[in-house]
């Protein structure tokens, strides 16, 4: 395997990506909420998504930089 691809996979690599999914959901929640009726469920759904990828955003960066006791 080349260093390029190892890199495709890599934790810091994974955080970006799942930061850009969590902005894009926000942006779409945004857009939905302001515009005409909406679909409750599929807003709720949305929701539920991004929540799910603050979690994961989170363990991330806790592996990348573990917090050490004072």
């Amino acid at each position: 395997m080349r260093p390029l691809d190892s890199n495709l996979h890599s934790h810091s690599r994974q955080l970006i990506e799942l930061r850009i999914e969590h902005a894009d959901l926000d942006a779409t929640i945004d857009r939905l909420s302001d515009g005409a009726p909406l679909d409750e469920l599929m807003l709720r759904r949305l929701k539920k998504r991004r929540l799910a990828l603050r979690d994961q955003i989170e363990q991330l960066v806790f592996l990348l930089d573990p917090r050490e006791p004072a």
